[in-house]
């Protein structure tokens, strides 16, 4: 079979211009798909995960509120690692995080943000979840 080079041309042409049209969305779809990825490697890490940024008032009351329990949180400030950004957008458009920090992962599960931490705390039933995730080890909190 022989082909024209002109013809092959036109059809490299045609090709270019239709994906370099849909690059951006390309591009996004690829980025959003990598911050999933690293955020769900981070959170397989550790048993309890948050990510916050440095200037949030309510993620330094979450950070402190689990760290009391005696648990010792990974926590990634978005505002300061490389494609934070990306992360954020990742927790806001797939996970549902709303507002985008902080958002609490224990024992691998999305528990949520400062409301439902401050919540389960309020039930009693942090203290209880944190020891179930293996983020500590004895019950420090009163049942009441």
């Amino acid at each position: 079979m022989v082909v024209q080079v002109s013809s092959l041309q036109n059809f490299l042409s045609s090709l270019n211009n239709k994906l370099s049209s849909r690059l951006p969305l390309i591009c996004s779809l690829f980025s959003q798909f990598a911050a999933m990825d690293t955020i769900a490697r981070l959170v397989k890490e550790k048993p309890v995960v948050i990510f916050s940024k440095s200037s949030c008032c309510m993620s330094y009351t979450i950070k402190a509120l689990i760290s009391s329990f005696g648990a010792h949180p990974a926590v990634y400030e978005l505002d300061q690692i490389q494609h934070g950004q990306q992360m954020e957008r990742a927790l806001v458009q797939q996970l549902g995080c709303n507002p985008s920090v902080p958002a609490v992962f224990i024992g691998q599960e999305l528990v949520g943000g400062a409301n439902q931490v401050m919540s389960l705390n309020v039930r009693n039933q942090l203290g209880p979840k944190l020891l179930e995730a293996g983020a500590i080890w004895i019950p420090i909190w009163k049942e009441k």
